[in-house]
């Protein structure tokens, strides 16, 4: 067999779930894996940054040590480089689903948006990084948790103590939030809408609906 023939008869497929701290979207992802196992997927749970030993160094790293948006962008990225190749690419070649916490759209709403950190540089950082045979890899699907920066602020108040994300002001994640939706007003298809203001039943009837409509699913 070769090896970017999945072993299962059926392409893989990457879905990643995006929304700025506080919208909820981690309490869903474990759900999501746990209904696609139960219709005889296999499922590849990671996220971003981390996935692999040297991602997850580089984790700490950028949401702990105070750096510059360039070194934070290319630390990014370079955790990402890995994830890629020593896990998301392996999984996906094999016929797994892969749900990533998390890829190069946080970058563009957290590093572009919040950080206002230069556009064109993250567009040549994901060319590089994120080019292969096939083509830029991107996510199949991404499920987007939309709220308003305020209700996600009053949500953050009460689970942790902030990283050095976490603990930015209410107009950083309003950058970030805007962000985020210029990605998906340019690549609208790719893009699955999930109104995280409502109850959590709510919302994982919109995932469970959005999900269902693939014909992958």
């Amino acid at each position: 067999m070769s090896p970017l023939q999945p072993s299962s008869g059926r392409p893989g497929r990457f879905i990643s779930f995006e929304g700025i701290d506080g919208a909820g979207k981690s309490s869903h992802i474990e759900a999501l894996a746990t209904w696609l196992r139960a219709r005889g997927h296999e499922v590849v749970l990671t996220r971003e940054p981390g996935g692999t030993p040297l991602a997850e160094r580089l984790r700490e790293l950028v949401l702990h040590v105070p750096m510059d948006p360039l070194t934070e962008a290319l630390l990014v990225f370079a955790a990402r480089r890995d994830h890629l190749v020593q896990h998301i690419e392996p999984a996906l070649a094999r016929g797994a689903l892969v749900l990533c916490d998390r890829f190069t759209d946080a970058s563009f709403a957290y590093q572009g948006g919040g950080r206002g950190f230069d556009l064109a540089v993250l567009n040549q950082l994901e060319q590089w990084v994120q080019s292969g045979p096939a083509g830029l890899r991107q996510p199949d699907l991404t499920v987007w948790f939309e709220l308003p920066a305020a209700t996600a602020a009053e949500r953050r108040g009460a689970a942790r103590a902030p990283d050095r994300f976490e603990a930015q002001d209410l107009a950083f994640f309003e950058r970030v939030a805007a962000g985020y939706a210029a990605r998906c007003a340019a690549d609208p298809a790719r893009f699955a809408r999930v109104d995280a203001s409502l109850p959590r039943e709510a919302v994982w009837a919109q995932i469970e609906a959005q999900v269902s409509a693939r014909p992958w699913a």
